[in-house]
Order: structure tokens, then C-alpha cells, then sequence
């Protein structure tokens, strides 16, 4: 037995992750995150950018996907359960895996609080996604 998947709320919520990225890794800590990271602007300039930001939507598309099914197994859950299991994926998978990462290859605490932020934020509106679709 399977559980119904929410196709436009799935694409909404991928969407929205899409777009805090941009704003969190742009106007709101594009330059401490570039800085953390020991990157130059013309190694910012030379990236690839349409295969990164293809990607980024394809594994946004994915984690909404399967934050749909786990929220679906809760049955319909209100807005406010919503967004406590979402950021509970997030502050209980997500963060650590990125903190033992950060652990092992040396990177800054700085680098950790705005990556970490960042999946914490974008869980949570994927989250409020899920409970108004």
C-alpha cells in the first residue's frame, strides 16, 4: 500500500527551496559563504552554472519528494506539525551529517552555521509548502 504523492506541492516546495538558496547564498551570505569557502570571484565567475543550478533543482526536487512521503505518513498534518517535522529532518539528519563533514575537513564553524542555516530554512518552508498544498 502507498501513500499519494502531492505532484504540485512537490514542485512548489523544490521551487521555493530553489529560491531561498538564491537569496541565502546571494544577497543574504553569497559573500560570507564565498569568503568561508576560500573562493575568488573569478572562480565564482568560471563555474558552471547552468549544470550547478540543474542539479540544485533536481536534488531540491528530490528531497521534496521524499519530505512529501514522510509528511504523507503522518496522514494530513496541520501546518504547525508540518513545519516541527520538517525542521526535524533537518536539525536531526541534515545538519549533523553536514557538521561531521565540516569536522573532518577542516571547515570553519562560520561555514557551518550558513550551510546549516540554510537546510534548516529551506526544510522549514518546504514544510509550510506542504501544509497550504
Amino acid at each position: 500500500m502507498g501513500t499519494e504523492v502531492h505532484w504540485l506541492a512537490i514542485l512548489v516546495a523544490a521551487v521555493s527551496g530553489f529560491l531561498v538558496g538564491g537569496l541565502w547564498y546571494g544577497p543574504i551570505f553569497g559573500k560570507a559563504w564565498q569568503a568561508a569557502r576560500g573562493l575568488s570571484d573569478d572562480a565564482m565567475k568560471n563555474a558552471n552554472m547552468p549544470m550547478i543550478f540543474g542539479l540544485t533543482f533536481l536534488l531540491n526536487l528530490f528531497s521534496a519528494f521524499i519530505l512529501d512521503h514522510t509528511l504523507t505518513t503522518y496522514g494530513a498534518p496541520d501546518l504547525s506539525l508540518s513545519v516541527m517535522i520538517s525542521s526535524g529532518v533537518a536539525l536531526g539528519f541534515i545538519v549533523p551529517a553536514i557538521g561531521v563533514n565540516y569536522l573532518f575537513s577542516r571547515q570553519s564553524l562560520r561555514l557551518f552555521m550558513i550551510d546549516a542555516g540554510y537546510w534548516l530554512v529551506i526544510y522549514s518552508v518546504m514544510g509550510v509548502v506542504f501544509a497550504l498544498l
